[in-house]
């Protein structure tokens, strides 16, 4: 599963896909400390743009940034908005960073909210596209990751050394590798539990 993009799937379909991702993943390799327990008080907010051009999903994006900066932390603490349909080119994808800091610059919110992102083919700067360690940050689906700032502030306080968690990521992916990656994508049952 190194390209699991699927353009005309349903929206159940994609929450689905990122929700596995997620746990199987993000969750079941530790590759975000912080993750587990806004999943866990399902504090995630899960939406599926369907924009197909960049000013639709900027579109989406101001929207989904006004309604997180409202909304009670308790109830939603982040948002992934997963575009299937635009940006499907990386490099595209990272350009759209600029123009989503810019507009919470504009929307007053920088400082409050702030966006990170992930991506099929997510590529580190001097690594080759199949490196290993790319797929730290490789999703389903292209996404917008809007965190809480404060909530970023409260998660660096408990894990100060970020570059500490970044080197232990590339690490478990070196261990697990491209065979260990593409495991963890099979619902066919273990050995263990088939001998059950």
């Amino acid at each position: 599963m190194t390209d699991p993009t699927v353009p005309d799937a349903s929206t159940e379909a994609v929450i689905a896909a990122t929700v596995k991702w997620l746990e199987r993943a993000v969750i079941g390799l530790n590759l975000c400390p912080f993750a587990k327990a806004v999943h866990v008080k399902g504090q995630i907010r899960y939406v599926v743009s369907e924009a197909t051009t960049p000013e639709a999903l900027a579109d989406d994006l101001q929207r989904e940034m006004e309604f997180l900066a409202e909304a009670s932390a308790e109830r939603v603490d982040t948002t992934l908005l997963i575009h299937p349909k635009v940006f499907t080119d990386f490099l595209d994808h990272n350009d759209f960073l600029d123009v989503a800091d810019g507009m919470l610059e504009e929307l007053e919110l920088d400082g409050i909210l702030q966006v990170a992102s992930f991506h099929p083919q997510f590529q580190f700067e001097e690594t080759e596209p199949d490196d290993i360690t790319n797929f730290t940050n490789r999703a389903p689906f292209p996404i917008l990751h809007l965190l809480r700032e404060d909530s970023v502030e409260r998660a660096v306080a408990a894990f100060p050394d970020d570059q500490e968690i970044a080197s232990e990521n590339i690490a478990t992916l070196e261990k697990l590798g491209h065979d260990g990656w593409d495991a963890l994508w099979s619902d066919a049952p273990s050995r263990r539990e088939s001998k059950k």
